[in-house]
């Protein structure tokens, strides 16, 4: 998806959206020893950046976020829309695909 939006703050999600930025996964372990790139996973892990107002029920009734920025979420492995800022990556996902809130 090729956008020209210059800066990701300037992107507000619609409705039950939510905009995260997965977690890289680290590439040393715990014994100071560098893996390649080909060997580290992507991880379900993300920070949130924004969130909507809320989807709309039924009866007109705005329907409250079960997440708010910078809440760290379980995320899918595959889905939500991905959106490119330079070189950094980006996904929107409706809060309803949000698998767990990670609280530590």
């Amino acid at each position: 998806m090729a956008t020209s939006i210059r800066s990701i703050k300037s992107l507000v999600p619609l409705l039950d959206r939510v905009l995260v930025q997965r977690i890289k996964a680290q590439t040393q372990t715990a014994s100071g020893i560098f893996l390649p790139e080909s060997t580290v996973k992507e991880l379900n892990e993300a920070k949130v950046l924004a969130v909507g107002p809320g989807g709309i029920d039924k009866e007109g009734k705005r329907v409250p976020m079960g997440v708010a920025a910078g809440d760290r979420v379980l995320i899918p492995q595959y889905g939500g829309s991905p959106v490119k800022v330079g070189e950094d990556e980006y996904h929107l996902f409706r809060d309803s695909e949000i698998l767990a809130k990670i609280n530590e």
